[in-house]
């Protein structure tokens, strides 16, 4: 039992708030498929329109890699995107964040009629993440 409710509140400090985030700054539009989004790392030659900010971590995920983590916050911003109904997304950045930490000890003492002897132990691990954010965008096929 108790080593279940342990593995609960790790579970939850590890993820945490929530993993995406969208802000609107234009109209919305029909929903799209994820699958339609395309990511721009520069503003698309022709003419868009912007529809929503959009951040998105890799918290939660299960992804273990740099790699894996990177195409869990690109995942999750098309996802939102094409909640707005976006077909596009202006990329402005991706990088590393701690995402926790976790740490453990242990000290035995033991005294002796002589002197007193102690013996500690301990270990922490960060856990990193990554995020990203850009901006949800509608680019016209004109």
């Amino acid at each position: 039992m108790a080593l279940g409710l342990t593995a609960c509140w790790m579970s939850a400090a590890l993820t945490g708030c929530a993993a995406s985030h969208v802000a609107l700054v234009g109209s919305t539009r029909a929903p799209t498929s994820p699958d339609q989004v395309k990511i721009y790392l520069q503003p698309p030659g022709g003419r868009y329109e912007q529809i929503a900010n959009l951040s998105a971590s890799s918290r939660g995920s299960f992804a273990i890699t740099a790699t894996g983590k990177m195409d869990k916050v690109i995942e999750r911003l098309k996802i939102e995107a094409a909640k707005v109904g976006a077909n596009g997304i202006l990329l402005h950045g991706v990088g590393d964040n701690t995402s926790g930490s976790l740490g453990a000890g242990i000290n035995t003492e033991m005294d002796s009629g002589h002197s007193p002897y102690g013996l500690g132990f301990g270990v922490s691990a960060f856990f990193y993440g990554k995020s990203g954010d850009g901006v949800a965008i509608y680019v016209h096929n004109d």
